[in-house]
């Protein structure tokens, strides 16, 4: 089991969690955490964002204006 502190709503102060035993085959990586103090259990999410491609930025000559 690993032990992290983390703030918990209900016991409205920084607590100890712990990492119960995985039911789902996590491992060490398992998002559930279980607060010490009064059992409330927390899900610690990850996401992993693709970069986003930016739009095609060329320059298009407006309609009062021509290009040089």
């Amino acid at each position: 089991m690993s032990d992290r502190e983390l703030y918990c709503d209900t016991c409205e102060g920084v607590q100890p969690f712990e990492m119960p035993p995985c039911a789902d085959g996590h491992g060490a990586d398992c998002p559930e955490l279980l607060c010490t103090g009064c059992g409330t259990a927390v899900l610690i999410a990850t996401f992993a964002f693709q970069p986003t491609r930016l739009a095609d930025r060329r320059r298009r000559p407006s309609a009062g204006r021509h290009a040089a």
